[in-house]
């Protein structure tokens, strides 16, 4: 293979512009890899977490579904729980001054879903980064092609001879750019794909676990669908 081929004789022979196209890519790609891995070990984390929502509700009192909700720190689900009970406290504590404006449910309500709404904020944190290198890492690197192309051309033209071996190198390593990019974009757009899945699964268990604790903290009981059409309730002390 002739070692005058290749990406290092790209780096070599290319001016600034060529090198700070390829920089940028192979920087684009690392920052996609990363945010990737760290938003895919997140997902994994909170599906460990969602398996033992149900564990919660089987549980004698309040701390000890708590204690099963672990870890403690970095937990949607167990911070969605204390939520709650702290606006349920918070709201018996101070009915002399609040239930003529707020009913307890729409108490409760707004301290669950500024809980959620966190959680989907941190779930949701990077996935822009994918979505840019997605769209725009093609064109970078197609500018990259285009650039070497016309770099290319301008030095066959100055030596005056336009035989094959004399483009097919300098055109050939042009393509690299755009080669560059698409290996670039592709893994960003398949993670953010991925990723956008996996939390939409974990916000679907964490709606319907502020729905029980919703209703567990307005009515005493999480009522769950029976089969003959009854609900059963499944009883926990609140304390």
């Amino acid at each position: 293979m002739n070692s005058n081929f290749g990406l290092m004789h790209v780096w070599a022979q290319g001016d600034w512009v060529t090198r700070a196209v390829f920089s940028i890519l192979v920087l684009m790609s690392l920052i996609s890899w990363v945010v990737i891995l760290i938003k895919a070990l997140d997902v994994v984390r909170a599906k460990r977490q969602a398996a033992k929502v149900e564990s919660f509700w089987h549980s004698a009192d309040m701390a000890e579904g708590l204690s099963k909700l672990t870890p403690a720190d970095a937990n949607p689900f167990r911070d969605l729980a204390v939520q709650g009970r702290e606006a349920a406290a918070h709201h018996r504590a101070t009915k002399g001054q609040l239930h003529d404006s707020l009913d307890v449910s729409d108490w409760i309500s707004r301290a669950l879903q500024g809980s959620a709404d966190q959680t989907v904020t941190h779930l949701q944190t990077g996935l822009a980064i994918l979505a840019s290198v997605g769209s725009t890492a093609p064109f970078v690197g197609l500018f990259g092609t285009v650039w070497g192309i016309y770099h290319a051309l301008m030095r066959i033209g100055s030596v005056g001879q336009a035989s094959l071996d004399q483009v097919a190198g300098p055109i050939g390593e042009a393509l690299i750019m755009t080669a560059l990019g698409l290996a670039t974009a592709i893994p960003a757009v398949l993670g953010y794909n991925a990723l956008v899945r996996g939390n939409k699964h974990i916000l679907s268990k964490l709606g319907r676990f502020a729905h029980d604790l919703h209703a567990f903290y307005v009515t005493g009981a999480r009522v769950t669908a029976a089969s003959g059409g009854d609900g059963n309730v499944v009883s926990m002390k609140r304390g």
